[in-house]
């Protein structure tokens, strides 16, 4: 089968977009957790408060800028959406070195999550529009995009710090103070260059986003006599797509937040629990590719419940692993867990066939939403029963969540 790869400026830009502030946004776990060991102290509950705000405020905001985005293409409120990401992000740093305050790092650092949910909608809109006779094609290459912003974002940030505290720091008594350096594990200067891989993708959209006039809908006249569906058989698919959301956010992405956590309990640099919280990530957005031309092909229901069953074993055995063994059960993790992804999304558009772009943001605001409830609960949980358990349990939710999948209507 020969692959399709998009050519449009158009695609590009906004593909660039999505990855770019996808690592911003994926980075924060592990700027948090270096954080924590010293300069903030914090603990698992404050961290995945932290990174569910911050989620929350990009699912919430989704629908809003995606309304807005419709009316006349969205180049300007992508430009400012990845700005605000990037801005965010940088000040959130400035403020955690400067007054070492969780409460006043955790403003700017939830704000990052308004600026992902402008870049969301408008890139969905623009891949679809940038080629209309590779509409699916080009929207996979959207999401592989993501994915591999997420997965570089913890490994890129990782290797800088490693980098930057490697040796400890001169201490000059009265020295001018500079936001980022102290000593031995607190060095977070390299950090502030990442404003420069900004600028390509802001450029690109800047240019290649086209501004068009708002489109006017016609509103469709119900026939009277046409037999009516009963509510129950509208509304079930819908809450089984929502149950199994629920429990699978507990894996992904929910349980990926932690995974810098988990290792540096266990010893690992930050480099090394950046690459493995990274490589959780790759998998994911490599797998979503696989797993859905096997949908295409076969029963998705059974799909999904492959995906997520054979997650769980991987997640179970995360905790008591370290290692090469630990690299490995990450990858499979990820993958496994990630490859139900679009599919999730093509199975809701199936459901609402005349409003697919509303049926796409609902949905992804759904999973981000209940994506970050699901960090949340784990922070909580793994500081009453440890994030060994607490991983452990996330095991069964992927089991139950693949489970239910065998409940979602057959394909027609």
């Amino acid at each position: 089968m020969r692959l399709s790869i998009p050519r449009t400026r158009q695609f590009w830009s906004v593909g660039l977009a999505h990855m770019t502030n996808d690592i911003f946004m994926s980075g924060g776990i592990v700027l948090l957790t270096f954080l924590s060991g010293g300069l903030v102290p914090m603990s698992n509950t404050e961290i995945g408060f932290a990174v569910s705000a911050k989620q929350l405020a990009g699912a919430l905001s989704q629908p809003v800028f995606g309304l807005m985005a419709d009316r006349r293409g969205g180049r300007w409120l992508g430009v400012a959406g990845l700005t605000f990401t990037v801005s965010m992000f940088i000040l959130s740093i400035v403020m955690a070195v400067t007054t070492r305050d969780y409460w006043l790092m955790l403003i700017p650092f939830i704000l990052q999550g308004i600026g992902s949910g402008a870049v969301h909608p408008v890139g969905m809109l623009n891949t679809a529009e940038s080629d209309k006779s590779r509409v699916a094609s080009n929207m996979s290459y959207f999401f592989l995009m993501g994915q591999m912003g997420l997965a570089l974002g913890p490994a890129l940030i990782g290797l800088l710090l490693d980098a930057a505290n490697a040796t400890p720091l001169t201490v000059v008594t009265g020295a001018v103070a500079m936001p980022g350096v102290f000593t031995l594990q607190s060095n977070v200067m390299p950090l502030y260059a990442l404003l420069l891989i900004a600028l390509p993708p802001l450029a690109m959209m800047a240019r290649s986003i086209p501004i068009r006039a708002a489109e006017k809908r016609e509103r469709k006249v119900v026939d009277p006599d046409a037999p009516r569906i009963p509510w129950w058989r509208v509304a079930a698919p819908f809450a089984v797509i929502g149950f199994l959301v629920l429990l699978r956010a507990l894996a992904n992405p929910g349980s990926v937040n932690f995974i810098p956590v988990l290792f540096q309990q266990k010893g690992w640099t930050p480099a090394e629990y950046g690459l493995i919280t990274s490589l959780f990530w790759v998998a994911s957005g490599i797998s979503g590719v696989v797993f859905g031309n096997l949908a295409d092909r076969y029963d998705r229901r059974w799909v999904m419940m492959a995906s997520m069953s054979l997650a769980a074993p991987t997640f179970f055995l995360l905790p008591l692993s370290d290692g090469l063994i630990a690299l490995v059960l990450a990858v499979a993790a990820g993958g496994l867990s990630g490859g139900a992804h679009s599919i999730i999304v093509v199975l809701t558009q199936d459901l609402i066939p005349a409003s697919k772009g509303f049926a796409g943001g609902a949905i992804l605001g759904f999973i981000f939403g209940t994506g970050a409830l699901g960090s949340l609960l784990i922070g909580s949980l793994s500081d009453s029963i440890g994030l060994g358990t607490t991983f452990q349990m996330v095991a069964f939710a992927s089991l139950g969540s693949g489970l239910i999948a065998l409940l979602l209507p057959r394909r027609s």
